[in-house]
């Protein structure tokens, strides 16, 4: 089964959906806004993924930029655990789509990079 972590309102989040409709694989998907995401299940999706947590932050999104961007640019280092507690925090500033295939992950920016764990 490929699990889709989405925002329904995304563009790229649409465009992932209808790849998947057209693989033969099952789907399991889940609003991001409606299933938040806790730190647990978030460490094991970057694990899989296998980035940083601070490598999955929408860093160009207006609320990093407006609550983040002025600390790290004064030489605030977040820690991983910082960064995960931020994603936790603020569900909206994680990069999406996430879609999960086992023990296979990618973030679907671009979409076609879905193909990469479905076939």
């Amino acid at each position: 089964m490929i699990v889709i972590y989405h925002n329904p309102e995304s563009k790229n989040s649409k465009s992932g959906l209808e790849i998947l409709e057209t693989s033969k694989h099952d789907t399991q998907k889940i609003k991001y806004q409606d299933r938040p995401l806790d730190a647990i299940k978030l460490q094991k999706i970057i694990n899989i993924l296998k980035i940083s947590p601070k490598e999955i932050i929408r860093t160009n999104d207006l609320l990093w930029k407006q609550k983040f961007d002025h600390l790290i640019q004064n030489g605030v280092e977040f820690t991983d655990e910082e960064y995960i507690e931020i994603m936790i925090e603020h569900q909206e500033l994680i990069e999406r789509p996430i879609v999960i295939n086992g023990q296979k992950a990618v973030i679907g920016e671009p979409p076609k990079k879905i193909f990469q764990i479905t076939q």
